[in-house]
Formats: C-alpha cells, sequence, structure tokens
C-alpha cells in the first residue's frame, strides 16, 4: 500500500493577487496591435483571478438576472453558442438566478475554459492574440516547460497556509443545522435531469492506506444535507470507494471543493495524474509553485485555500440511492442509476458571497483543455516521432484529428492505430498532413474530400470504450475506425503526382502578397463593424 499524503510541511502565508507583465509593443498598423492583451504572471490564485484577465480582454458577458425556472439560462447557452460558434462565445457571468421560486445571488460562471487564446492566458503565454492556431503552439511549448527531464509532469507537494482563518475559502464557516446545500445557486440545466447540480466541483477523496485523489464528479442536490457523488466505475475516485467497501470501511470522508484555483481543476478534471498519484502535486507544477491548501473543519483533507465551496462529509459505502437521469457530455441524457453513491453532508464553509461555476454539459467549453491535450500530445509523441499536432474537434466528442510529418508509406494507418488503442475516448481517428490546421474544421473536411480515398481506412469492428457514446450497442465496447486523409504515395495505392495547392502557388509567385494585405490591414477595416 502506498503511504498516505503527508500533511503540507511547510507553512505560508496567504497572498492573493497576481503581478503584471510589461504591454507588448507593434509597429503602427500592425493588425495583431488590437489583439494583443497585457498577460497577468502565472499563476491565478483563484478563479476570480482569471474571470477577471478574460474580463479584461472582452471575453466576458456579464448578465444581471436570469429565471432558471423557466430555463432561461440553459436556453441562453444554447443560444450563445449557435449565434458566435464555440470557439468565439465568451464567457458569462450571472448575477442572480431565480431557481424554485427564489432568487438566489450567484453569479453563475459558465463557459469560461478551453479556448486557445483564454488558455494562452490562463498558463501565462507572453503574448496572447486571438489567432487559435497560433496560441495552440504556444501553449503547447510553454506546457512543455513543465515536464521533467524524463518527459514527465513536474510535481511540486502543496503547502499549509499559516493562518487557516485568513484562508478564502474559510471567510464563512457554517456546520450542524446551519448547513443548508439547497439554499446555493446550484442550476438545474434541463427539465429531464434529476434535479440540482454541482456539476464543477474537485472531489477530494482520501485514505490512509491507498493516499488521495482528487476528481472532478458530478454531484446531484439531494437536500440539505445530501448529495449525490458520481465517479464513474473505473475512475480512480470509484476505485478507491471500492477498495475501502472491499476492506470492510463503512463510510469514506470526502471534500468537495467548488471553484477552485484553475490549476486544481486542470488537475481533477484531466488525466494528468495516475491512478493513487497526488493530483495536487500536479496543481503544483503546472502553478510552478506550491498550492496553498487548508485543512477541512470535520476531517483531515488538505483543500485548495481559494475555493469558492468547500463541501465536506462521508460518502457511505453500504447505502447507495438513485442517481440522474442528467444531460451527459456527448449532448444526449445519460440513464438513471439505480445505485450511486451519496454524501452525508456535515459543514460547508465558503468565501464572502461565494461564486459558482455551471457547466451546460456538452455544450458549453467548461474544463481547461491545454493539459489533457497536451499529455495526450507529449504521450503520443514517444510512440509516433512524426506527430506534428493533435486536436480534438469541439461538438464532436470520441473523434480526434491528428497532424504527421509523413515520410514513409502506411505512416498514416500505423500512426492512427496508437490513439485507437486508447480506450478512454478516442472512437474516430483522422491522419492528416503537417500542412493542415487541424484546428480549422474546413481544413480536415478539405482532407477528407481531396486527400481521403475511403480504402484508406481500418475499421476496428469491437474494442473497448469507457466513455458514455449514446451509440454504442453494448456499455464498454465500441467499434472503432482510423481514417488515413494524409497524401497517399503510389505504394499505398495513391496517384503518381499531386497537384499543388492554389495558395502555396501564390505563395511561390507572389512571395510579398501577403505582407503587403498584413500591412494595410487596419487601413482595410477602417469604419466596418462585425
Amino acid at each position: 500500500m502506498l503511504a498516505p499524503p503527508s500533511e503540507p510541511p511547510v507553512a505560508m502565508p496567504w497572498s492573493p493577487g497576481y503581478g503584471r507583465r510589461a504591454p507588448l509593443t507593434y509597429a503602427a498598423g500592425d493588425p495583431r496591435k488590437q489583439q494583443a492583451s497585457i498577460v497577468p504572471a502565472m499563476p491565478f490564485e483563484s478563479v476570480r483571478d482569471y474571470v477577471a484577465a478574460l474580463e479584461r480582454r472582452g471575453r466576458l458577458l456579464r448578465l444581471p438576472a436570469m429565471d432558471q425556472d423557466r430555463y432561461e439560462a440553459s436556453a441562453f447557452a444554447y443560444r450563445l453558442i449557435e449565434r458566435f460558434g464555440i470557439e468565439q462565445a465568451p464567457a458569462f457571468l450571472i448575477e442572480r438566478l431565480k431557481i424554485g421560486g427564489r432568487w438566489r445571488d450567484g453569479p453563475v460562471v459558465a463557459n469560461a475554459y478551453g479556448r486557445w487564446p483564454d488558455e494562452a492566458l490562463l498558463f501565462g503565454v507572453d503574448q496572447v492574440t486571438d489567432d487559435p492556431q497560433q496560441m495552440y503552439r504556444a501553449v503547447l511549448a510553454e506546457l512543455e516547460s513543465r515536464l521533467d527531464a524524463a518527459g514527465n509532469w513536474r510535481r511540486i507537494a502543496p503547502v499549509a497556509v499559516a493562518d487557516p482563518r485568513a484562508a478564502p475559502c474559510k471567510e464563512v464557516v457554517l456546520t450542524g443545522d446551519q448547513v443548508d446545500l439547497e439554499s446555493f445557486a446550484w442550476l438545474q440545466n434541463n427539465p429531464a435531469d434529476g434535479g440540482r447540480y454541482v456539476n464543477m466541483g474537485s472531489v477530494f477523496i482520501q485514505d490512509p492506506e491507498l493516499g488521495r485523489n482528487v476528481g472532478t464528479y458530478r454531484c446531484q442536490v439531494k437536500g440539505p444535507r445530501r448529495m449525490g457523488v458520481n465517479p464513474e466505475p473505473g475512475q480512480h475516485g470509484w476505485r478507491i470507494l471500492m477498495g475501502m467497501k472491499a476492506r470492510g470501511d463503512r463510510s469514506a470522508k470526502v471534500a468537495v471543493a467548488v471553484a477552485p484555483d484553475p490549476m486544481t481543476f486542470c488537475a481533477s478534471s484531466t488525466k494528468m495524474a495516475g491512478y493513487l498519484e497526488d493530483e495536487l502535486e500536479f496543481a503544483g507544477g503546472l502553478r510552478g509553485q506550491p498550492l496553498p491548501v487548508v485543512k477541512c473543519e470535520t476531517s483531515d483533507i488538505m483543500v485548495p485555500a481559494s475555493s469558492e465551496f468547500v463541501i465536506e462529509g462521508e460518502v457511505s459505502l453500504t447505502e447507495f440511492e438513485e442517481e440522474g437521469p442528467f444531460g451527459e457530455m456527448y449532448g444526449y441524457l445519460g440513464p438513471k442509476k439505480a445505485e450511486n453513491f451519496v454524501m452525508q453532508i456535515s459543514a460547508i464553509t465558503h468565501r464572502r458571497q461565494p461564486w459558482v461555476l455551471n457547466s451546460f454539459t456538452g455544450l458549453t467549453c467548461d474544463l481547461p483543455r491545454a493539459p489533457q491535450v497536451a499529455a495526450s500530445f507529449f504521450q503520443y509523441r514517444k510512440l509516433i516521432p512524426s506527430l506534428t499536432g493533435l486536436n480534438s474537434p469541439r461538438g464532436a466528442t470520441g473523434v480526434i484529428v491528428i497532424s504527421i510529418d509523413k515520410k514513409f508509406p502506411g505512416e498514416g494507418i500505423a500512426a492512427g492505430q496508437c490513439l485507437a488503442a486508447n480506450a478512454a475516448l478516442h472512437k474516430v481517428v483522422i491522419v492528416v498532413d503537417k500542412d493542415l490546421d487541424i484546428l480549422d474544421p474546413s481544413q480536415v473536411l478539405h482532407a477528407l474530400g481531396a486527400r481521403w480515398q475511403p480504402t484508406a481506412s481500418l475499421l476496428i469492428p469491437r474494442t473497448q470504450m469507457m466513455m458514455p457514446d449514446p451509440s454504442r450497442p453494448v456499455r464498454g465496447l465500441s467499434s472503432k475506425i482510423v481514417i488515413d486523409a494524409t497524401r497517399q504515395w503510389p505504394g499505398e495505392g495513391g496517384p503518381k503526382s499531386w497537384a499543388p495547392l492554389n495558395r502555396d502557388l501564390l505563395l511561390q509567385g507572389a512571395p510579398g502578397a501577403f505582407d503587403l494585405v498584413d500591412s494595410r490591414w487596419a487601413e482595410y477595416l477602417q469604419g466596418w463593424k462585425p
């Protein structure tokens, strides 16, 4: 057995806020001048700091009030994505919501993570622009600096704050009959959902023998002092709880940090850490400095000091309850579960006027995507030396696109098989040449239309698939396909030669044309309002 997580050995004062870097400078007329922003120094100590930085870049929409009894916030989220597109829609903050016939103070924040310029802001890229491809490359380079010499994520152990009562998450402490989970602005996203949910929390499960797990699992509000906890079978939290149950334990101490600092949420909502590895050490590695933590009121669990809420209690390992249904990440309603974990709440601590983060699951961008993409890219690059890019397109869960610098026949299918072997997610693997922008759906579709023949595919009839894909006839199993949309060489059945791209011919024949347009871009757009 592993040793239990140790108490953070170093006490540190609480010091909120972050630094500022010097403003960027561009030549007169350079179109990037309007796109670039001043970037806060890493790390953001709280989700409030990060949202404030989004607002300075014009990436936050404030809304005074919405009637969620009429599902106004849910309908707004759909319309926002439909009108602006998933990669351009801003984060939004709702000050007050009507829930259960009562107006409740928020704010509630949604759609705050996941676009590459926003990820660049989050991870401290020096020059943030609105160019997704440029920011994708910059974020990958920035995160590569957080790897150790062996190519693994750097880890830094958390540290306890010197004065626990000075921690923001301890500004208000509720215990016993003071606890009322239902009084806060948790949302029911859809009339078909089983109820209101805490769906963007980091769930801390700590066992003296097995260690600590921090995972993002949905939690259904079941009463003033009860809520469901839903780690899926096979996930790390589920394995720890079931291990404790098999050992004979009747309950497990659990804490849910709602809206913790962004790096903790990165670590809890991705697969950076392996089973029984400590996600808080990975959060410290992403921060580049130790994560400030504080002990819970009713257990020894250490939680991020800047969390908006900490919900403490015990999960029963002997009694289970119905949970759901719930609108899943694929955009379809998931089934009701006959038996699921339930938590008896013993305390809630929170910041004054606490913020709620809500995921309109399957629609809005609510998880920092960069660590997961970077982790996959760095992992697969060891297996595929020619790998140049990796992207999971928005709205196409289970589909992944990679680009390679193709050197020999058969390399596209071989590269795609490495990703298809991932049991977690990849159902459709599309492989394209390195000259295409894998973040641009039109260029991926171009490859399918102009470079791919259906014979350049590999169909895998049945293999392991963990994600809740509603098209699967059997839970845990799926068929998969690898699509080699690289230019096929003659040895692969392709044409003897490929016609050049028109754009490449323009670059070759008129090498100064794009520089001319770039230098006059502000002049072209003068007086135009989109």
